[in-house]
């Protein structure tokens, strides 16, 4: 099965790839980089990621890919946060990071490809290597091929969205062949990613993320045909399922959502009866959704739980979905979860707390130069991504929310998850994100921004009205805004503080 990358009309062979990257890594070593050095790369979906990336790996060094929405000022932290010595950037992108780039850290500049230029609109003179620049093919082509002996594993040191303070770079100590034997057993389960096994996958998320990132590498590593896909588009993704003959997909909630909105002429116009293994993760998924889902591809939607901290633990198919809505899951072998309650002790089954797993033989990790914070999330040997949920009776998990997003409003505590999953199926609703603000009566109050779908003619009062009927009073947002488009990542994923943080701004509090 001979491995191959497609973007666009472009393509590359994996012995191409893999042959640039032991160039890439060559020239790192020439650059004075060695192991536990890092290789920054602000590159959207690209040839050159996995080039600059498995090319920093051969070396021992770690590669930190960068969110490319990231201005100055915020790529600046993270390069220089990390110890980069090398940045590999689109060309596009140079512009609005220059002024943050730290002294001496090597530049090297990729072109912009067409798909990304037109699924972006980016103007055709930018995406050129400027003048004086280091063109990064030009560059790869001028090294000496690396061919030492590979050193211990490296995974890539994957910076946490910052949800609060400056983001935290989760840096894995090296792994040892046991480990790494640990690490491909989770991407088999999770992913089923199996060697020798024909995949035909398409990339739907930025590779700057971890699970993308992760499920990218190893697809690209183990051959078989990975399609990028530049930016998410719904129908698009089922004309590549069907002109590819797709077998598996990575993805998130929000696309399901997205895919579900489409005219039922349109879900009904492409083969997707080559899709094997669909796993999705990184977000709540209605029980509505998921399944929606299984009755229009067939039994093939799994889904996982986990953190970059911590791997994917807890794993769930599509009968266990059906038989179990809501659930995330139940530890895939070797993994444990606990539920802790404030006073530290472990809940029973049924009661909600705070959410800890790991998986057994799994590298430990750090918090580059924040050991401290690494500390605090830690209880008996478990890690918390900060999730607050519980088990049933049968140890299958469930999620309630994210720990900081919980709303406290009037001493009841309120998921605001519960009631986007609602407000997601509502006419006319395209995306939704609910979260808490400041009130002076209550100490939070629900505030519902709502993207809605061209032509809804949707308003405040008819929204309360819908969710009124549908959960419970204290439940329905005191506040609805209408957005034509919600601030988001090109996973999917909502920015939910750059919503909520001007009314905390002008409270003059956080909580």
């Amino acid at each position: 099965m001979e491995g191959k990358v497609v973007s666009g009309d472009r393509s590359i062979s994996q012995a191409a790839l893999m042959g640039n990257a032991a160039r890439a890594a060559g020239g790192f070593d020439r650059l004075g980089l060695g192991a536990d050095d890092t290789v920054a790369i602000m590159l959207r979906n690209d040839f050159a990621f996995f080039e600059a990336a498995f090319g920093a790996g051969l070396i021992g060094a770690y590669a930190t890919p960068i969110n490319w929405h990231y201005k100055a000022d915020e790529a600046g932290y993270i390069i220089d946060d990390c110890d980069a010595k090398v940045l590999v950037v689109h060309a596009d992108l140079l512009p609005q990071i220059a002024e943050g780039i730290p002294d001496g850290v090597h530049v090297l500049v990729v072109k912009t490809p067409p798909e990304i230029r037109d699924a972006y609109g980016i103007p055709a003179e930018a995406c050129a290597v400027p003048a004086g620049a280091t063109d990064w093919d030009e560059w790869v082509a001028q090294q000496p091929l690396w061919d030492r002996p590979p050193p211990a594993v490296r995974t890539n040191i994957i910076y946490t969205s910052g949800t609060t303070g400056r983001p935290k770079g989760v840096r894995r100590e090296p792994a040892t062949p046991e480990m790494a034997a640990k690490i491909d057993e989770m991407v088999s389960t999770i992913f089923d990613v199996r060697p020798g096994e024909e995949r035909r996958t398409v990339v739907t998320g930025p590779v700057y993320h971890s699970a993308p990132n992760l499920y990218a590498l190893m697809n690209v590593r183990d051959g078989g045909l990975t399609v990028l896909q530049p930016r998410f588009d719904p129908e698009e993704l089922l004309q590549m399922i069907e002109r590819h003959r797709i077998t598996h997909l990575h993805m998130v909630p929000t696309m399901f959502v997205r895919l579900l909105k489409l005219p039922d002429e349109v879900r009904r116009k492409y083969d997707l009866s080559s899709l094997k293994f669909v796993v999705h993760a990184a977000a709540p998924c209605a029980p509505e959704t998921k399944r929606r889902m299984i009755e229009w591809w067939g039994p093939v939607i799994n889904e996982y739980y986990g953190g970059t901290e911590t791997g994917g633990a807890i794993f769930h198919t599509a009968e266990e979905a059906l038989r179990k809505p809501g659930t995330v899951g139940r530890p895939i072998p070797g993994a444990e979860v606990r539920i802790y309650g404030d006073d530290g002790k472990v809940l029973p089954a049924g009661e909600v707390g705070e959410i800890y797993l790991r998986i057994g033989r799994w590298p430990d990790f750090t918090y580059h130069k924040k050991d401290e914070m690494r500390r605090e999330c830690e209880r008996d040997g478990l890690i918390t991504c900060g999730d607050v949920g519980w088990l049933d009776e049968d140890g299958y998990l469930f999620i309630s929310d994210r720990k900081k997003d919980m709303v406290i409003s009037g001493g009841v505590n309120i998921y605001p998850a519960e009631i986007e999953s609602v407000l997601i199926h509502m006419p006319g609703v395209a995306d939704c994100a609910v979260f808490g603000i400041p009130d002076e009566e209550f100490g939070e109050a629900l505030c519902a921004y709502i993207q809605p779908q061209p032509e809804a003619g949707l308003d405040a009062a008819g929204v309360r009205a819908w969710l009124r009927e549908r959960i419970a009073g204290y439940k329905v947002p005191k506040v609805v805004e209408f957005r034509a488009e919600l601030p988001r990542e090109d996973s999917g994923k909502i920015f939910k503080r750059k919503l909520r943080a001007p009314y905390w701004a002008e409270a003059g509090r956080q909580i």
